[in-house]
Parts: C-alpha cells; structure tokens; sequence
C-alpha cells in the first residue's frame, strides 16, 4: 500500500482544513488508518484513526469534538477534518495504514504503511 497525504496549509487560529490520504492497493479497504503528527522537536503523536469499515474512530483527547477522521473505500481515501484549529496543532501531518487491533490503534506500531506528510501550519 502507498499513501499519499495531501491538503495541508496556512491559516489562522479557528479556521479549518481537510486532509486527504489517497492509496493505492487493492487491500486498502482491510486496512485501519491513522492519522499521526510531528511538530518540530517533538515526537509524532496520535491525532486519529478509524477502522477498515469506517464503523469506529478514535481520537486523541487533544482533538476530540474538533477533528473529524471518515474514508470512502470505494475511493482509496481516507479524510481528516480539523476544525477550531489551534497554533498548537502546527505540525507534520502524516497517514499510515495497518492492521492495528485495539491496544495498538493510537500507536506508531499498529501501521506498517505511511505517507509523506502534510504541513499544517496554525497562526494565531
């Protein structure tokens, strides 16, 4: 599988962007994707996930009610809305793909697969 992430920008504080992660693969649709970020200095942390079937997200406390994870199998496409943003969400944002189970969801472990990253940059 190769992800291609995409829709990264500059806005200001409380605007909103739509990431959008594009793979190929027909076993794309087996696979939960993340979403993860890195700003500079720090180490990449989860910001969402959602299952193969789109029937469960999850999502880091820092982002819940504000970001929105969905994806459209028939597509190859996984998106992330991030609304109310905040400078503090100023990173590098990454998808990856795998076969995380529960325990593994919110971790770089869960996913074999990543994309390149976006840049999201939040001014206030």
């Amino acid at each position: 599988v190769q992800l291609q992430a995409s829709g990264g920008g500059s806005v200001q504080a409380g605007g909103s962007l739509t990431l959008s992660c594009a793979a190929s693969g027909r076993t794309f649709s087996g696979y939960s994707v993340g979403w993860f970020r890195q700003a500079p200095g720090k180490e990449r942390e989860f910001v969402a996930a959602i299952k193969p079937n789109g029937g469960s997200t999850y999502y880091a406390n820092s982002v819940k009610g504000r970001f929105a994870v969905s994806r459209d199998n028939a597509k190859n496409m996984v998106y992330l809305q991030l609304n109310s943003l905040k400078p503090e969400d100023t990173a590098l944002y990454y998808c990856a793909a795998g076969r995380a189970i529960l325990s593994t969801i919110a971790t770089t472990s869960g996913y074999t697969y990543w994309g390149q990253g976006t840049q999201v940059t939040v001014s206030s």
